[in-house]
């Protein structure tokens, strides 16, 4: 139902990654915005990549992105684009290459297509509501994902630049039905980890995150097989007038193990 929407997003985040990539290997300079986050040429050239390409070819959809000032238009639209262009700055700017270009579609308030492209593991991944989770591989082919199956065992991630207290006594109380080690994931790699089995469960409990954050991941991991939802376990609804995720979320590969009753 979406192809023409979803080839175009695909298109627009590799069109972007050519730009982010040129900045990532350069000696960029690092702002600093009014709530504290840092931001590059980087973030702004891949911003305005993506909003020219997909306004262009939608012009009666509207836009939600980090780096654009948020006038209110987009409600006028039934369809909005939600774009992060760079996804986790900070893991831009210590080089670790965990950073990604995150492009979610929404209809009325629901996400019906989301992509996140990972420019330095040449990964993208992509899915379409009721059509599934894939994996794409540049110069590979269409794969698709799911979610594991463990029940037990379960391979638990945290944030690299944003763990808190909170998510580290929760992890600490729980550590017996983790395996391992909680992993340090950044920006949206978390949700591809969940979406094609590689781990089972990330909880943020901090209200900073906000709608690009989370919306293509969202459906990502739903699409998958997965769960995501707030801690009180209502699931998330989009082209908000609040963009900001103020009770966090909680994701996973199964529905019993989001934990809802130790998170209240």
């Amino acid at each position: 139902m979406y192809e023409k929407e979803l080839q175009a997003m695909i298109e627009a985040a590799y069109l972007a990654e050519v730009h982010i990539k040129k900045v990532y290997a350069s000696a960029f300079e690092v702002e600093i915005k009014e709530d504290d986050s840092p931001v590059t040429v980087a973030d702004k050239g891949a911003d305005e990549i993506i909003r020219g390409y997909l306004s262009e070819r939608f012009p009666e959809y509207g836009f939600l992105t980090e780096e654009s000032a948020d006038t209110g238009e987009r409600f006028s639209h039934r369809r909005i684009f939600i774009v992060d262009p760079v996804d986790g700055t900070t893991e831009f700017v210590s080089r670790n290459g965990q950073f990604t270009t995150n492009i979610a579609l929404c209809d009325g308030n629901e996400i019906v297509v989301g992509v996140i492209n990972v420019p330095m593991l040449d990964r993208l991944y992509f899915a379409v509501k009721g059509e599934g989770a894939y994996r794409l591989v540049r110069g590979g082919t269409k794969e698709r994902i799911h979610v594991s199956d463990r029940k037990t065992g379960l391979k638990a991630m945290r944030s690299i630049s944003h763990y808190t207290k909170g998510e580290l006594a929760f992890m600490e109380s729980h550590a017996s039905v983790f395996e391992e080690e909680v992993e340090a994931v950044g920006a949206a790699n978390k949700f591809c980890r969940l979406a094609e089995g590689e781990k089972d469960f990330y909880y943020r409990d901090s209200p900073y995150t906000k709608e690009w954050d989370v919306a293509p991941g969202d459906l990502l991991v739903r699409e998958a097989g997965g769960y995501m939802v707030e801690p009180d376990g209502k699931p998330f609804t989009y082209n908000r007038k609040d963009v900001y995720n103020r009770k966090g979320y909680v994701m996973a590969n199964s529905k019993e193990n989001l934990f809802l009753d130790d998170l209240k």
